[in-house]
């Protein structure tokens, strides 16, 4: 059964080596790992935080344990995993600079992905409607969003480059297209960085 992936998941299948070691943090329902084990062979773990996420994971006959992203990842050693992924949960972390700094610990490369709340959509809501914004990417009212890290892209440049962390790669999304990385701090809807020790 083929299924189609959320455009920054599809960025990081296409760009996962053949036959690597994969740790999913915060996987969901498994969609990306069971793409990466079908697509390139990987052997893809994960960690999820929702039980149901977890038994539809593992339903897919995914190596899947529930855990959480800000406690959990001191338990998995050091550069056990080509790559760590952390899509779309990076905002919703208590700590995300620890959780960063766990990821590039136990991978060698790490994909990140987040909603840049720099975009113009959601700066125009806030400046002409003087309310939070509930957009594609930000699909829920602020009172029952997962996001308490409210992040752009230009402070993650920023923060790579304050820890001297090496961007390889990184893509923009307007909806379900890749926008230019001019102007996408302003532009883009989401991001998505492959990001590895300096």
């Amino acid at each position: 059964m083929s299924e189609t992936l959320r455009p920054d998941l599809a960025i990081i299948a296409d760009n996962v080596a053949p036959g690597s070691r994969v740790l999913d943090v915060g996987c969901g329902d498994g969609a990306l790992m069971a793409a990466l084990r079908d697509r390139a062979a990987a052997d893809a773990r994960g960690i999820e935080i929702d039980a149901a996420n977890v038994a539809s994971a593992v339903g897919r006959g995914l190596s899947v344990v529930q855990g959480d992203a800000d406690e959990d990842l001191a338990d998995y050693p050091s550069d056990a995993f080509d790559y760590a992924i952390l899509s779309q949960t990076l905002q919703t972390t208590r700590a995300p600079d620890k959780v960063l700094d766990e990821l590039l610990r136990i991978g060698r490369k790490a994909f990140v992905s987040f909603p840049n709340f720099a975009y113009w959509r959601v700066r125009a809501s806030l400046m002409w409607g003087g309310r939070m914004p509930v957009t594609r990417t930000l699909p829920v009212a602020w009172y029952a969003t997962p996001n308490i890290h409210h992040l752009t892209i230009d402070d993650f440049r920023a923060f790579l480059k304050e820890r001297d962390i090496v961007t390889e790669g990184a893509w923009f999304l307007n909806g379900d297209r890749l926008t230019s990385a001019a102007a996408a701090n302003f532009r883009a809807e989401h991001a998505v960085f492959l990001i590895r020790r300096g």
